[in-house]
C-alpha cells in the first residue's frame, strides 16, 4: 500500500470495498477448495536436543528396495519436498505429509478445526480478514491431483492413510510406491540407474505444465549429482551421496503430454525456474477519478531499484492470484507457490506496485509473495519453494544490481512505517519462522564471520532449529504457539532471561514489548547486523531502537557472528539526532504543482555515544504518481542524503548531514 498522505487520501474510499470483497471471497475459497491451510491444531513439537540416528536412511534404503526405486532418486525427491523432515505429523501449507510431502489437503483442513474471528489476518492488516467458524471440508474431486497424492499413495501400497500421514517409513514407501507407479504408467522398466528415473520425478510434482514439472526434475538431480546431507529436525542424520556428471533422460518429459507453460513474452524470471505471467490490472477506476492497481514507471531509468521485499500471502494461491487481478486492491511482483516453488509474474520490474506500506520504499523495491502462514511455525514450506523464490531473487538482484545482503533484501517485517502514526500499521510477514539462514545460503550468500572476536559489530544468526524462543498469539491472542525453531533472538533491558525485553516506542509507548508473534518491538533476526553497545559473560548487548538490547550469546552455541563494516554515529556536537521511515526530499526540491511531502521523524531517537551499522547512501526522492496517464508522473530529486541504517527490527534513515561514518574497529 501507498505511504504518503496524499496517496493514502486518494485510496482511503477503497478501503471498505476491499474489506467486504476480501471476506466474501475468503469465504468462497474455503468453502469450494480450501486449497492452502491456516492449521491451527499443530503436532507435538520435536525437542531440541536429541540423538543422532541412522534409522531414516534405513528407512529410505528399504522403501526404495520395496518398490526398486533408485534410492538416490528417492532420496532426492524427498530433499526437494521436506529437506528430509518430518515436521512431528504437521502439515505443510498445502496439505502435505512427511519427508514425501503426501499431499492430504481435505484432511488437513478437516483438521484444523474452529479459527478465532477476532484473530483477524495474522500480518495485522484489517483489510483483510480471516474468515471466521469451520472451514468446510472439500470433496476430493474439488481438489487438484496435486493436493491429494496421499490418498493414491495409499491405494498403491495398502497402507491406511493414517499411518502414511503419522508413520515416516510409511510415509516414504508411500512416496516410492508413486514414483513406481509413474514410472510404469511411463511404460518404463523399474530400477536401473537413476538417470531413467527423470520422467517419474516430473510427474511426482503433480505440475499440470511441462516447464513447472521440468523445473521440479531438474531441481531434484541437481540435489543428486552434488549430493546432500543434514541432520533432520528428528535428529536423523540422513546422507544422499553425490553423483557428478549424471545425465538424467530429459526426454522422458514428453511421455508425460503436459500443455506447455504459456509464460508470455513480458516474464522477467531466470530460465531454471516456471514463471507465467498473470497480470495485475491497471486501469481507471470510478469513471476515471482513480485508478488502480501499481502505477507505471520506467525503472530503473526513471529511479534506482534497491530493495527486494519478501512477503508471505496469508492466503491460497488460487485466492492470492485472484485478489492481485482486482483492479481495486493492491498489488506486488511476483507470487511463488509452496508446493512446487511455481511463480506468477503480476508487476513488471520496470512498474510500481503497491506491496510494502512504505511509497518510498514501494517506489524502489520488488515485492514477491510466498504462499504461506507467518503465525502457523509448523505449517511449513517446502524446499522447492524456498528454491525458487531464492533463484528469482538472484536473478532479480543481478539484473536491477541490488546487494544480496538483509540491508537490501528485507521481509515485510523489516520495512519502516513512514511516519509515527503509521508504526502499529505495518505489517509483519513472513515473522520469525522464515528461515533466513537457509535462504541465504540458497542465494549463494551463506552468513560467516568476517572479524574477530573483540569485533564491535555483529551478524545476528542462531542455530534456526535449535533456537526456539517462546512466542504467543499464534491461534489466539495470549495463548503460547507451539515450540518451533527461528531465526530471530530475543532482546532484554538487562543480561537476564527473566528482565524485562526491550522497549518500542512507536510501538508500545512506554510499555515494554511482549512475546507476541507479531510484535516486533525486541527482536533481532537472522543476517541482521548491530554494533556492540555491551558485553557480559555469555551475553552481549547491541544498539537497538536508542537503547542497550541484550541476547543471549555464549560461546559455545553463538547467536552472533562477528562482522566489520561501517558505523554511523552522530555528528560532533549533537546529543541526540531524528530518524526516519522514508528518504523524501527538503521542501524546496519540489516543483510548483506538487505538494510538499513532510519529512516527519520517527518517534526515536539515536543518540550520542550510539552506532548503527550502515546499510546504503540514499539520494532524497519522491516520485509523485497520482495520474492514470504516467506522462504525468515525476520523480523529485532533493539535495539532502539518507544513510539506511538497521535502527531496530525495521530498517530506517538518517540524513547525513546529522552522522558521521566511521570503521567498525575503531
Amino acid at each position: 500500500m501507498r505511504g504518503s498522505q496524499q496517496h493514502r487520501s486518494r485510496q482511503a474510499p477503497r478501503r471498505g470495498l476491499r474489506r467486504s470483497r476480501r471476506t466474501s471471497r475468503a469465504a468462497g475459497a474455503v468453502a469450494s477448495a480450501a486449497l492452502l491451510l491456516p492449521v491451527v491444531a499443530a503436532a507435538p513439537a520435536v525437542p531440541a536436543e536429541q540423538p543422532r540416528s541412522a534409522a531414516l536412511q534405513q528407512e529410505f534404503t528399504a522403501a526404495a528396495a520395496k518398490y526398486h526405486v533408485p534410492q538416490s532418486v528417492l532420496l532426492g525427491v524427498a530433499y526437494l519436498e521436506s529437506r528430509w523432515d518430518s515436521h512431528a505429523g504437521a502439515p505443510s501449507v498445502t496439505g502435505g505429509y512427511g519427508p514425501m510431502h503426501l499431499t492430504d489437503a481435505a484432511t488437513a483442513v478437516a483438521a484444523a478445526g474452529e479459527r478465532d474471528e477476532a484473530a483477524g489476518d495474522a500480518r495485522g492488516e484489517s483489510d483483510r480478514p480471516r474468515a471466521a467458524g469451520r472451514m468446510s471440508v472439500p470433496a476430493p474431486a474439488v481438489l487438484p491431483a496435486r493436493l491429494r497424492t496421499l490418498p493414491h499413495a495409499a491405494e498403491l501400497t495398502g497402507l491406511p492413510a493414517g499411518q502414511l500421514r503419522s508413520s515416516t517409513a510409511a510415509n516414504l514407501r508411500g512416496g516410492a510406491a508413486l514414483l513406481a507407479d509413474a514410472q510404469k504408467r511411463l511404460g518404463l522398466a523399474d530400477g536401473g540407474s537413476p538417470a531413467d528415473w527423470y520422467g517419474a520425478v516430473a510427474a511426482y510434482s503433480g505440475a499440470t505444465d511441462s516447464a513447472t514439472a521440468a523445473t521440479f526434475a531438474d531441481d531434484v538431480f541437481d540435489a543428486i549429482r552434488a549430493g546432500r546431507q543434514r541432520i533432520t529436525d528428528a535428529g536423523q542424520a540422513v546422507t544422499l551421496p553425490g553423483t557428478p556428471g549424471l545425465t538424467p533422460r530429459t526426454e522422458q518429459l514428453g511421455r508425460l503430454r503436459l500443455p506447455p507453460l504459456h509464460s508470455g513474452d513480458q516474464v522477467e524470471c531466470p530460465r531454471s525456474v516456471a514463471c507465467e505471467s498473470i497480470p495485475a490490472p491497471y486501469q481507471k477506476l470510478d469513471n476515471g477519478k482513480d485508478y488502480g492497481n501499481h502505477d507505471v514507471a520506467d525503472r530503473p531509468r526513471s529511479q534506482k531499484v534497491d530493495f527486494i521485499v519478501v512477503h508471505d500471502t496469508e492466503g491460497t494461491w488460487e485466492g492470492t492470484v485472484k485478489l492481485v487481478q482486482d483492479p481495486t486492491y493492491v498489488s506486488w511482483n511476483y507470487t511463488v507457490r509452496s508446493n512446487d516453488g511455481h511463480i506468477a509474474q503480476h508487476v513488471p520490474t520496470k512498474d510500481v506496485a503497491w506491496h510494502a506500506g512504505n511509497w518510498y520504499v514501494n517506489a524502489k523495491s520488488v515485492g514477491i509473495e510466498h504462499e504461506g502462514f507467518l503465525a502457523q511455525p509448523d505449517a511449513w514450506y517446502t524446499e522447492e519453494m524456498y528454491l525458487s523464490s531464492a533463484k528469482l531473487v538472484r536473478y532479480l538482484a543481478q539484473k536491477l544490481d541490488i546487494p544480496l545482503d538483509r540491508q537490501h533484501i528485507l521481509g515485510h517485517d523489516n520495512v519502516p512505517g513512514t511516519t509515527a502514526a503509521t508504526i502499529k500499521g505495518m505489517h509483519t510477514d513472513p515473522g520469525p519462522y522464515w528461515d533466513w539462514d537457509h535462504y541465504f545460503g540458497l542465494l549463494g550468500k551463506r552468513f560467516r564471520s568476517t572479524a574477530s572476536p573483540f569485533s564491535g559489530m555483529v551478524t545476528i544468526d542462531p542455530d534456526y532449529d535449535e533456537n526456539r524462543p517462546d512466542y504467543t498469539g499464534c491461534v489466539k491472542p495470549g495463548e503460547p504457539c507451539a515450540p518451533h525453531g527461528s531465526g530471530a533472538v530475543r532482546l532484554h533491558t538487562a543480561p537476564d532471561e527473566s528482565a524485562p525485553l526491550v522497549q518500542d516506542v512507536g510501538l508500545h509507548g512506554d510499555d515494554p514489548s511482549t512475546t507476541g508473534v507479531n510484535d516486533t518491538g525486541a527482536r533481532a533476526s537472522t543476517g541482521q547486523q548491530f554494533a556492540v553497545a555491551d558485553r557480559r559473560g555469555d551475553w552481549t548487548a547491541i544498539w537497538y531502537l536508542g537503547q542497550k538490547a541484550w541476547f543471549h550469546n555464549p560461546w559455545w552455541q553463538p547467536t552472533a557472528l562477528n562482522a566489520s563494516g561501517e558505523f554511523v554515529t552522530p555528528r560532533e556536537g549533537l546529543d541526540e539526532i531524528p530518524v526516519y521511515g522514508r528518504a523524501f526530499p527538503e521542501k524546496e526540491a519540489y516543483p510548483q504543482g506538487v505538494p510538499v511531502q513532510t519529512v516527519e521523524p520517527l518517534p526515536y531517537k539515536l543518540l550520542a555515544g550510539q552506532a548503527y551499522v550502515l546499510g546504503q547512501r540514499s539520494p532524497s526522492e519522491y516520485l509523485w504518481a497520482t495520474t492514470f496517464e504516467p506522462a504525468g508522473h515525476q520523480v523529485i530529486r532533493g539535495k539532502d542524503v539518507y544513510y539506511e541504517i538497521q535502527f531496530g527490527h525495521r530498517v530506517a534513515f538518517v540524513k547525513a548531514s546529522d552522522v558521521t561514518l566511521r570503521p567498525s574497529n575503531r
